[in-house]
């Protein structure tokens, strides 16, 4: 468990986006009963790169686009990301990996 508190909003989003680590995003994947495997780790780390890139975090449709050029077709469809991250991929890859709600998911 993480040594201090980290602020989350009323849905489990970090408040400081600076307070993420790989630690917090366990604890987070935690919480949405997920056990990150090495390839969570690689939708999270690119979804982590697309925020670098474009400053947003991106709704399904963006989100498996860039996936298709960074991971590949086989990695970047939404059923290999729903096996990954159940219900809403990209709202709760965008949690996990410390990043705000992406803008058009409720």
């Amino acid at each position: 468990m993480t040594s201090k508190h980290i602020e989350k909003d009323k849905d489990g989003f970090l408040v400081n986006l600076e307070d993420w680590s790989p630690t917090v995003a366990e604890e987070l994947a935690q919480a949405e009963d997920i056990t990150l495997s090495p390839e969570h780790w690689e939708v999270l780390n690119a979804l982590r790169d697309f925020y670098q890139e474009f400053d947003l975090s991106p709704a399904m449709r963006p989100l498996t686009r860039y996936l298709k050029i960074k991971l590949g077709p086989e990695k970047s469809t939404s059923i290999y990301l729903m096996t990954l991250f159940p219900g809403s991929p990209a709202k709760l890859t965008a949690k996990i990996a410390g990043l705000p709600r992406p803008e058009n998911c409720l």
